[in-house]
């Protein structure tokens, strides 16, 4: 194939073809699984243009891609910089499906292609490190790194000897390479990362971003809008991210970006390196919001915990008519709220409590020991026998119980918040529901008690209970969108920590508030 290749723009249209048609051959849940995402070719060669920027045409370089494919970024380099700017180009590809295709496509360019696991490869010698280094990264999840025994455990010594922070073990595979890489890199060598842009605002990105923060220069983060998903085979959420490696200067500013192309962004703010925190969620840079005042958040006036995980939802949820036919005992089924979809914003209750919805749900809860179910309740044991026949017992959540069918307590509330969902009608992602019944939810919401304070004035003025729900409404998409988080597609998603840092200065005039940021769930509504 190299062979036939006579200019750079044919190769190129080459390697689209093949990177096209080792797609097609690869199942689509497996290249999710090994978080292989091809590079779509203008977005690299704007990576690349950017790099010429910052790096002159003075001499030639040392480049290097730790996740090559098919060759997406080198065809940019060459592209971009030109073949006599090549002093030396290394790419690591850990799967032969492509890497052995690539290495015949780049033969006799200049590059070298290593069929090898970059997260296990030895680190060059000072003199042989690299100038530009720019990278893809596998977007592999934290749960799919625990197949190998030992595994994560590997990378996380390995990472946190080269880059000095401590990775999480719910980081993904990226942000491994991004601080094995470190290693790699030549004192004032530049990085360009294209990754996944959740590290900006989950806990587990904190030690990525003290990284850019206190170990290297960091230029710029651009943050593509959400629904420009860069990946057509991949509902993510993209950033790119520059830096240099070395410390930064007194007083060093950040630049980012957001939204339309990397070369023509929407917005742009500039932030000093020490104004930021690792801690703190950076998208707030983008959307020029600080963080909501502490007297100000949600957390002030209620614990909000997620709702009732089953570990099954086909086995321990029951509609009201498998209950009945089934011969269920009442007395251990308690109501639940169905999805969001089948929920209004007021859910309305009848005389025992329970939801009046068209679709009724009840969740089996049953502490009773099996020898005490056997005996009293001969209906539910044939019903928990069928679980045990399906595996239910051996689910990961069950077998930690005891008995294996009992469920978490999760009791219900007034005030429940959707937990992820898109933008509605009223321009928000998330909707907050006043709950009448005694129907607590699953784990598609987000249950919030009142602190024992707030919980005091809510028993002694009920109407009150109405206008704190209004009050949740009326907080700006702005405020949820700056706590919440985004995936691929506009997809947005909350977390109680996240939800309870929402700034909602309305409640303030209508609720007291406790001493303590992490008050005591309040026991009016158990």
């Amino acid at each position: 194939m190299a062979a036939a290749a006579t200019s750079l723009e044919e190769r190129e249209e080459q390697r689209l073809m093949l990177q096209a048609t080792l797609d097609d051959a690869k199942a689509r849940h497996e290249r999710n699984k090994l978080g292989q995402f091809a590079t779509p070719w203008p977005l690299a060669q704007a990576m690349l243009r950017q790099a010429v920027t910052l790096l002159g045409d003075k001499r030639s370089l040392r480049f290097l891609d730790p996740a090559i494919g098919t060759g997406a970024f080198y065809s940019a380099f060459l592209d971009v910089f030109g073949r006599h700017r090549v002093e030396a180009a290394v790419g690591y590809e850990v799967d032969p499906h492509y890497g052995l295709p690539a290495k015949r496509l780049w033969s006799g360019t200049g590059v070298e292609l290593r069929l090898a696991d970059f997260t296990q490869a030895a680190p060059p010698s000072p003199d042989a490190k690299y100038d530009l280094l720019v990278c893809n990264p596998p977007y592999v999840r934290h749960h799919h790194l625990t197949s190998k025994d030992g595994e994560k455990h590997r990378l996380r010594a390995r990472a946190h000897r080269a880059g000095g922070v401590e990775l999480s073990g719910l980081a993904g595979l990226y942000c491994y390479f991004m601080l094995l890489a470190h290693e790699w890199l030549a004192d004032g060598g530049l990085a360009g990362w294209l990754v996944p842009s959740e590290f900006m605002d989950v806990g587990y990105g904190d030690a990525l971003k003290r990284y850019l923060i206190e170990r290297v220069t960091l230029l710029r983060v651009h943050r593509f809008d959400h629904r420009d998903t860069q990946f057509p085979d991949a509902l993510v959420s993209s950033a790119v991210v520059w830096y240099w490696k070395r410390k930064p200067p007194q007083g060093h500013k950040v630049a980012f970006t957001f939204g339309g192309s990397l070369e023509q962004p929407e917005a742009m703010r500039t932030v000093t390196a020490d104004a930021l925190s690792q801690k703190a969620k950076w998208t707030r840079r983008l959307a020029n919001a600080e963080a909501p005042a502490e007297a100000a958040r949600l957390s002030r006036f209620f614990t909000i915990k997620r709702g009732q995980v089953t570990g099954d939802n086909a086995f321990f949820i029951l509609t009201d008519e498998d209950a009945e036919r089934r011969g269920l005992p009442r007395t251990l089924l308690r109501p639940l709220l169905p999805s969001p979809r089948f929920l209004p914003d007021e859910v309305p209750a009848d005389e025992n409590g329970h939801p009046l919805l068209d679709r009724r749900l009840f969740l089996l809860d049953c502490r009773l020991p099996e020898e005490i179910v056997r005996k009293r309740h001969p209906a539910l044991w044939r019903y928990l026998e069928e679980g045990r026949a399906r595996g239910v017992e051996k689910r990961y959540l069950c077998r930690g119980r005891n008995p294996w069918y009992a469920q978490e307590q999760r009791s219900p509330t007034p005030f429940v918040c959707t937990y992820i969902g898109r933008m509605n009608r009223t321009g928000k992602p998330f909707r907050f529901i006043l709950n009448h019944s005694c129907a607590t939810a699953a784990n598609v919401y987000l249950l919030m008690y009142p602190h024992q304070a707030a919980a005091h004035s809510l028993r002694n003025r009920p109407a009150l209970v109405r206008e704190v729900w209004q009050a949740l409404r009326d907080i700006s998409a702005d405020a949820l969108l700056s706590e919440g988080r985004v995936y691929g597609g506009g997809l947005h998603k909350i977390e109680p920590r996240e939800l309870g840092n929402v700034a909602a200065p309305a409640l303030a005039k209508l609720l007291p508030m406790d001493a303590a940021t992490s008050s005591k769930q309040a026991d009016m509504f158990d």
